[in-house]
């Protein structure tokens, strides 16, 4: 009896890596194939989300951005030896398919399937390819890209996948909007563990600047760090607006679905998160992501005219102050920009990242047959 095919997943260990991982594993897994997960320690802390029958393989690898100088020194040597192991791995197994989302981690696996010829691809997350899959861009038979557009190496043909989102967002994808009008209407903001201080710095004061008419309608439900936590409650209660300060909140789907507005950071899940349930947004990149990637982000929603843009260098509470009074004065316009945000989304983003694994391999086994 043949085996079933064999999927490798490659993925470093952060969220942006493993969550679009581990949406092409569930899939995967339930039509059948066997999937590896290949990461490092780090990652592999990251993998209980995956389905149990996903083996998870630790590589040997590592970073030349962290560590002291010993660590850097010898990160060579550990990536050497974890592509021999993986290289030795694919000669005896020869799996189908072999994707990388990202990450040092990806790098054995992914250079092992170049060795070795086996059917490759690479998912990115950001509108700006990360260190690694700019290195392997030119090696692989496919560029998935989350975010559109995204910015590629001369000569490399992208394929807009989209990036896969959770069920609890899927479950309210299009939902419908209720405009801002003379009722209350909810502010929801939000952005990332390295980016939610100058938001916590520059929204209660913005908020302050508005009209009366505005704020008297107001409810703020905004994620804050521990150490900013009690000060921002204090602005938005001298202010006179009703709020809900938290560190996480843990349904941000549904707040989402409930909010008039989005103030938030630019990652690229939270991007995914807005264009699916199509809500208006004031963007704020983070300007130390790498290649300035999130700016890169937001360039879809903007050029969709669903997002306000607003770099940090420009980030003050006037500013904001002028933007969100923008949204919330002309309804009409606050319901195209949840349209458009409709229109750039990709609730179907796991479908196409299936869809190009399973072309791979019927296009390996095509050769094979060929052969």
């Amino acid at each position: 009896m043949a085996r079933m095919p064999l999927l490798i997943i490659a993925a470093g260990g952060t969220g942006g890596h493993m969550f679009p991982a581990q949406a092409l594993a569930e899939v995967m897994a339930r039509k059948g194939w066997r999937v590896r997960l290949s990461t490092d320690a780090r990652g592999a802390r990251y993998a209980g989300g995956f389905p149990h029958v996903v083996e998870v393989r630790q590589v040997a690898s590592a970073s030349f951005a962290r560590g002291g100088v010993l660590a850097r020194l010898a990160a060579p040597f550990r990536i050497l030896g974890g592509i021999a192991a993986a290289t030795w791995s694919m000669l005896r197994e020869k799996p189908t398919v072999v994707v990388g989302f990202g990450g040092y981690p990806t790098i054995p696996a992914l250079t092992a399937a170049w060795i070795t010829r086996r059917p490759r691809m690479i998912h990115e997350q950001n509108g700006v390819l990360g260190r690694v899959n700019r290195l392997f861009a030119r090696r692989v038979d496919a560029v998935a890209c989350g975010t559109w557009p995204t910015d590629l190496p001369a000569g490399v043909i992208g394929e807009h996948t989209g990036n896969p989102v959770r069920a609890a967002v899927l479950e309210r994808a299009g939902a419908a909007y209720i405009p801002p009008g003379d009722y209350p209407m909810s502010l929801l903001v939000f952005g990332g563990s390295q980016g939610a201080r100058i938001l916590a710095d520059v929204v209660p004061g913005a908020i302050a600047l508005l009209p009366e008419e505005i704020r008297q309608h107001l409810r703020i439900a905004q994620q804050a760090r521990p150490e900013d936590e009690d000060r921002v409650i204090a602005a938005y209660y001298e202010a006179g607006v009703d709020c809900e300060v938290a560190p996480f909140f843990r349904d941000i789907p549904r707040r989402l679905t409930e909010a008039q507005l989005v103030i938030a950071r630019a990652g690229a899940s939270t991007v995914a998160d807005i264009s699916v349930i199509g809500r208006p947004a004031i963007l704020v990149p983070y300007a130390a992501a790498t290649n300035d990637h999130q700016s890169a982000n937001a360039q879809g929603l903007v050029a969709a005219e669903a997002a306000i843009r607003i770099p940090e260098s420009r980030f003050t509470s006037a500013a904001l102050a002028e933007a969100i009074a923008s949204v919330l004065r002309q309804p009409e316009a606050a319901n195209r920009m949840a349209l458009a945000a409709l229109s750039v989304a990709r609730p179907d983003a796991t479908e196409r990242l299936v869809a190009l694994v399973e072309g791979l391999a019927g296009a390996g086994n095509t050769e094979k047959d060929n052969a």
